[in-house]
């Protein structure tokens, strides 16, 4: 039997390898999570751009597919989200996985029913805060990463935060620059439980992702990304393509008027009343003081990606993406992926463990 990592991480979910599959929009559907699952990863179902109804379906195709643990990635603030909730418990998914933290109620009932609780942060004090209403883990990610992120490195963000909780003992998973047993040797040595990856994951032959799209990433350079505000107002990592181009040197007021014409959509697409869209945009203004400006901009951002990461049009789509592209060349199925990089963590280790001298 091959050596494997027991951490903090494997022991509170029950899975193999200490690696995790981030729940990335329009990207972390039922096959990619099942494979991780399968590999004996943790994959993370995406469920911000899931109907209810489609969110059912494809929790029923994971648990038919594998009877390892797997979680779901929620938003707390969503109009439906305790309906969401009941699903999760009710069909008795492992990990609850937050962008924004829930309150300290959802936090209770989630843990009563026996699911852990498992926010993403970007910040230190949100660590803190998190432990002190009772998250069983964090993920905390690093500039690099792809999507929404923060301008601190994962390098300082991470020490930062174990030093925050180090006092309660939670679990803290490590993303952004993550890609092969290197990185999790790395992370562990650091002090985390684990690591998080999205576009590893994505660029396999797991993910749905269109294989036009995936070489579009290969191709890529590690200074391919960008992080723009453009997008939706928000400090956003992409790759560098035509439309994101456009985005930064247009006017303001053009960009806009393209979101409220794609939140139309989003609206059409998901069956959202305005109301609820209107609702959900004062919740993210409060959350996140943005302007009025932004939240329209907000709700532009599931179409863009759904272009590039479903529809596979380059140009009319915004392709999420940490800066690991730059340096990734292949597309492996999960079930090589996982294992070699748990193997490669083993062998670093072992090597770092052979320069001590007494």
């Amino acid at each position: 039997m091959s050596p494997r990592l027991s951490t903090p991480l494997t022991e509170l979910i029950g899975i193999e390898h200490p690696v995790v599959q981030t729940g990335m929009g329009w990207v972390a559907g039922a096959r990619l999570v099942a494979a991780t699952a399968n590999a004996g990863g943790l994959g993370i179902l995406a469920s911000a751009t899931m109907t209810l109804d489609e969110l059912a379906v494809a929790v029923g195709k994971v648990k038919a597919a594998t009877d390892k643990p797997f979680g779901i990635n929620m938003r707390a603030d969503a109009g439906d989200a305790g309906e969401r909730v009941d699903l999760l418990i009710r069909e008795g998914v492992r990990v609850a996985s937050f962008a924004l933290a829930p309150k300290p109620e959802l936090i209770a009932r989630l843990k009563e029913a026996g699911v852990v609780v498992i926010p993403s942060i970007g910040a230190a004090k949100h660590a803190k805060k998190v432990a002190a209403w009772g998250a069983d883990a964090v993920i905390v990610q690093g500039g690099e990463g792809g999507g929404h992120t923060g301008p601190v490195a994962t390098t300082l963000l991470l020490p930062s935060v174990l030093d925050a909780v180090a006092d309660t003992g939670m679990p803290v998973v490590a993303a952004g620059g993550f890609f092969d047993g290197r990185g999790l040797a790395a992370a562990l040595s650091y002090g985390a439980a684990g690591v998080a990856m999205g576009t590893r994951f994505l660029l396999t032959s797991d993910s749905t992702v269109p294989d036009a799209v995936k070489q579009r990433y290969l191709a890529a350079a590690l200074d391919g990304t960008v992080v723009s505000t453009r997008v939706d107002g928000m400090p956003h990592r992409v790759l560098r393509t035509g439309l994101v181009e456009k985005l930064e040197s247009g006017s303001p007021a053009r960009g806009l008027a393209a979101a409220v014409a794609n939140a139309q959509k989003f609206k059409k697409m998901t069956g959202m009343t305005w109301r609820s869209m209107v609702s959900d945009g004062l919740t993210m203004r409060k959350g996140k003081d943005l302007t009025w400006s932004q939240v329209v901009m907000a709700a532009n951002t599931p179409m863009l990606l759904k272009a590039g990461l479903v529809d596979g049009d380059t140009e009319a789509g915004v392709l999420a993406s940490g800066q690991v592209a730059g340096i990734l060349e292949d597309l492996p199925s999960c079930a090589e992926l996982v294992p070699a990089i748990v193997a490669e963590a083993i062998e670093q280790l072992n090597a770092a463990t052979g320069l001590i001298r007494e």
